[in-house]
């Protein structure tokens, strides 16, 4: 009898995600063509830009005798190794969600599935929507290693075949790791597994860029003699990880001697982490499923923070101050949303930790060079601080969903809801924002006149970043999303980035003519022009503040005209 029983192969498994998906772009048929066009183009712009600048620095590169291949192998090695980090804790996450709290798991578990086929349609799920990213900004660096080292059309397929199990091994221990912490905290604790996540995320991310040491490269005299230099580039950055497996195999075929001992590596260690995952999938995953499907314990009860918070947000009024209440309770109870703040905190470490290492000290160093290398740092802090808003504050209108009616029902106004959801999401933004620059600065050790441009400007793209995301996240809401880590995917989603990046670029642009002129004013000696100072910085403060009101008045008039 059990024989008879339906058991779905395993790609009719994944027919589901590919139907629902097809079926989320098509949804939408008016304009859809000028939206997928727009994709295609911003795609192209963005891949032309890494193949333009790598294809010029390996250029450069193999110009170089003896070490030129060497120099190009090493920075292929921490590209990669950068994308095996983010990909190790992008899985975890990823795991936890589409093993333990996906919709659909209710019925696979409990249907007539094949625990082997439940366990390799989830693997694969696991590892596209959290390996994508990664392989989309992988075909531009292997193109123009394949372009400037001659590897022909064989090289593409070679690429791709090598690139496959470096995607499978951190989606295998990925969702290891997560089966097990399922199993070792009770019922539902996803706060106590992610932070335990968290902990090891930040520690094996310290130590994969304390074992790589990328500051050496960039201060070659600090070795005792060009030997030395050469042995370090000729030694592995990393021989047990996957990323220098990827990394000898992939030079190797573009050099004189093809290294198949790494590929044989790369597609072994993958299936064997597929079966040991496999194994481990069938001894503890019906027991970790029934933990997770436990309701937690939780009380409905003010801590010491609740009650500071609502001491300091009481000169408001009541409902300002239930607004933000509401929308403080909502994000920290929603899993998928604070559990990013684990990739925030290792992207902010990653990020001032390769600031500290910057070789902007030492024989050839100009004042100039350590002025406007901060400057230049301002774009970099404002696109991740458009990165955070695109997670935190782009979803806010969407994570309303379907109790959108309730709020407009009610006899508060739209205008409250959205300024509330701005400061919420604007206040914790612009106090990372002043960190990052205030950090940033310390390490670079910057001049007072850097300091306060740094902290003004920062400040101010805060504001008009928060103000763009609540302004796209309201005129292109997702009110159907099962997912909020979905949301910033979006078309508005991009389109948000793409107006947040103008933004930026449009304030450094306004701001680089008087910061120019104050630097070249204290090397020459010169007067400083303070109407081209004061047009330069009220102009950029002019576009802050317009890229902060004028959307929340469109996303105003927008919501105001929705019915639910």
């Amino acid at each position: 009898m059990p024989d008879l029983l339906p058991n779905p192969e395993l790609l009719h498994l994944l027919v589901p995600k590919v139907l629902t998906a097809r079926a989320r772009s098509v949804s939408d048929k008016k304009g859809r063509g000028v939206r997928v066009a727009l994709l295609v183009v911003i795609g192209a712009l963005f891949w032309a830009f890494i193949f333009g600048l790598l294809y010029k620095l390996l250029v450069y590169f193999r110009g170089i005798p003896e070490i030129g291949p060497l120099l190009s192998g090493k920075l292929l090695g921490l590209m990669l190794v950068s994308f095996f980090s983010i990909l190790l804790l992008s899985n975890v996450i990823t795991a936890l969600s589409s093993f333990f709290l996906a919709k659909d798991l209710d019925l696979l578990v409990s249907g007539p599935v094949d625990w082997l086929r439940l366990y390799g349609a989830k693997l694969i799920e696991t590892v596209i929507a959290s390996s994508w990213m990664v392989a989309l900004m992988s075909i531009p660096v292997f193109t123009a290693y394949g372009w400037v080292y001659h590897g022909g059309w064989m090289f593409g397929l070679f690429a791709t075949a090598v690139m496959i199990p470096f995607l499978v091994i951190p989606a295998v221990i990925g969702s290891a790791v997560t089966l097990l912490l399922v199993n070792i905290f009770p019922a539902r604790r996803t706060r106590d597994i992610l932070s335990v996540v968290a902990v090891l995320a930040a520690a094996g991310i310290v130590l994969l860029f304390r074992l790589v040491r990328p500051e050496q490269l960039a201060r070659p005299e600090g070795f005792k003699s060009l030997v030395d230099f050469v042995a370090v580039l000729r030694t592995p950055t990393s021989p047990l990880l996957p990323s220098e497996w990827v990394q000898r195999s992939v030079m190797g075929l573009l050099g004189e001697k093809s290294d198949w001992l790494a590929v044989y590596m790369l597609w072994t260690t993958a299936a064997a982490f597929v079966v040991l995952g496999a194994l481990l999938h069938r001894a503890l995953y019906v027991s970790g499923f029934s933990k997770a499907q436990e309701s937690a314990q939780r009380w409905a009860r003010s801590g010491i923070l609740t009650r500071m918070i609502m001491r300091v947000l009481k000169p408001l009024g009541v409902l300002k101050q239930e607004l933000i209440m509401k929308e403080i309770r909502v994000f920290f109870r929603d899993t998928t949303q604070w559990s990013q703040l684990i990739l925030l905190a290792v992207l902010v470490v990653v990020y001032v930790f390769n600031i500290k290492f910057l070789p902007l000290r030492g024989e050839g160093i100009t004042l100039w060079l350590i002025n406007v290398v901060p400057f230049l740092n301002l774009v970099l802090a404002g696109f991740v601080l458009a990165s955070i808003a695109a997670r935190f504050i782009f979803p806010g209108v969407s994570l309303e969903g379907r109790t959108l009616w309730l709020l407009k029902s009610s006899p508060m106004s739209m205008r409250e809801l959205l300024w509330a959801k701005f400061w919420v999401g604007t206040a914790p933004l612009l106090i990372l924002a002043l960190a990052i620059v205030g950090v940033t600065d310390y390490l670079l050790k910057v001049s007072a006149f850097m300091f306060v441009v740094s902290t003004f400007t920062i400040a101010m793209m805060t504001f008009g970043i928060s103000g763009l995301a609540i302004g796209f996240g309201t005129v292109f809401p997702q009110f159907e999303t099962e997912n909020a880590a979905q949301i910033p995917t979006s078309f508005g989603g991009l389109l948000f980035m793409m107006a947040s990046v103008a933004m930026i670029a449009g304030v450094v642009i306004l701001e680089a003519r008087p910061v120019f002129s104050y630097l070249s004013s204290r090397l020459n000696g010169g007067e400083q022009d303070v109407f081209e100072m004061v047009f330069g910085f009220g102009a950029a403060l002019a576009l802050c503040i317009l890229a902060t009101i004028v959307p929340i008045r469109v996303a105003l008039t927008r919501l105001e005209a929705v019915e639910r």
